[in-house]
């Protein structure tokens, strides 16, 4: 009986280390960004800081949640989308509970944490980890190209220029035309193998994933998408600009959403945990370039990453556990079937 027990105890051991490691990780970060946010407080005068934030209304603050909420739904039926042309056999609701629970894992170095919604699909449904790496891939792929068509735009009719934001914008194009164009992708995974001379299991599957995102390219798949996706950042790009104008600094609609945009893109390319550090950084930075004072930008900056990242991050937390529950119950189902 106790060698029958040893394998069930030796599954379930690891994943709890892990899961306080991760729930570590985000505290601290979210510990870390609170310090450097009261930091720089400090350094514009605390009684400018307070007199900025007490300007907004609670009705306010909800309307920056709304329109996040928004983002993340409208991104949540993109997944769905995506889910439904690869052939899973998830319901809108599955999809949605996978995708939100995901954000549990944002703050996680480049986001690999939110791999977690695989997982799930795998208990849930039995496919492998191989099978759904493009809808992942593809997801990615969308956020980039929807992004760097909006920041494109916003520079194109804002009145003047957001520094830096055109590099940014081709980046962010280039790498998602590079995901989206199966044969493309399989030749630069081929050439990486022959540098590296080495795995060459992992290189086929790679090689495998990146043809099976044939199913993605069509016209009647990624123009949804895409609309999707370029309406959720809308949405938390015009929360930004209403931001500012309660605040009393009005820079324009796509001076703001360019701003926001590039920021969020500029603290992804760091690799940092959610791009804490960088995007705070660049947003700052961008709005004193564009006469906004240090007494107004640093709430400003606080304020949103708060209704945007960490909103996500609490709405993952919250999800989490239930997408857990549920996952190992729709993978007890497909073990008796």
């Amino acid at each position: 009986m106790m060698s029958a027990d040893l394998p069930l105890a030796k599954k379930s051991v690891p994943a709890r280390p892990r899961r306080l490691r991760d729930r570590l990780i985000a505290f601290g970060l979210v510990a870390m960004f609170a310090l450097g946010v009261v930091g720089l407080f400090a350094a514009t005068g605390w009684e400018e800081t307070r007199a900025q934030i007490a300007r907004l209304t609670g009705m306010q603050i909800l309307l920056l949640l709304v329109l996040s909420l928004g983002n993340y739904l409208l991104r949540g039926l993109r997944w769905h989308l995506f889910a439904r042309r690869l052939g899973l056999p998830t319901s809108l609701a599955q999809d949605m509970r996978h995708f939100l629970g995901g954000f549990a894992m944002v703050v996680t170095p480049g986001r690999v944490g939110e791999l977690v919604r695989m997982r799930w699909l795998k208990r849930e449904t039995g496919w492998s980890l191989e099978r759904t790496a493009p809808l992942a891939l593809m997801d990615r792929a969308a956020d980039l190209a929807a992004m760097a068509l909006i920041l494109a735009l916003c520079v194109a009719f804002a009145t003047t220029g957001v520094r830096g934001a055109a590099p940014v914008a081709l980046l962010a194009l280039a790498a998602a035309f590079t995901a989206t164009h199966p044969r493309l992708l399989a030749w630069i995974v081929t050439q990486v193998h022959r540098l590296v001379g080495r795995m060459p299991r992992l290189f086929g599957k790679l090689r495998a994933a990146a043809r099976s995102l044939d199913r993605f390219s069509g016209a009647g798949t990624m123009v949804p998408a895409l609309a999707l996706g370029m309406t959720g950042w809308l949405a938390e790009g015009y929360a930004f600009h209403l931001l500012l104008g309660w605040m009393g600094t009005d820079i324009g609609l796509m001076k703001a959403i360019a701003i926001f945009i590039f920021s969020t893109l500029a603290g992804g390319l760091t690799g940092a945990p959610g791009g804490v550090g960088g995007a705070e950084a660049a947003m700052i930075a961008l709005l004193s370039l564009d006469g906004v004072p240090m007494e107004v930008s640093v709430p400003a900056t606080a304020i949103i990453r708060v209704t945007t990242l960490w909103f996500a991050l609490g709405i993952g937390m919250a999800v989490f556990p239930v997408a857990e529950r549920l996952s190992v119950r729709g993978q007890n189902a497909v073990e008796d079937n």
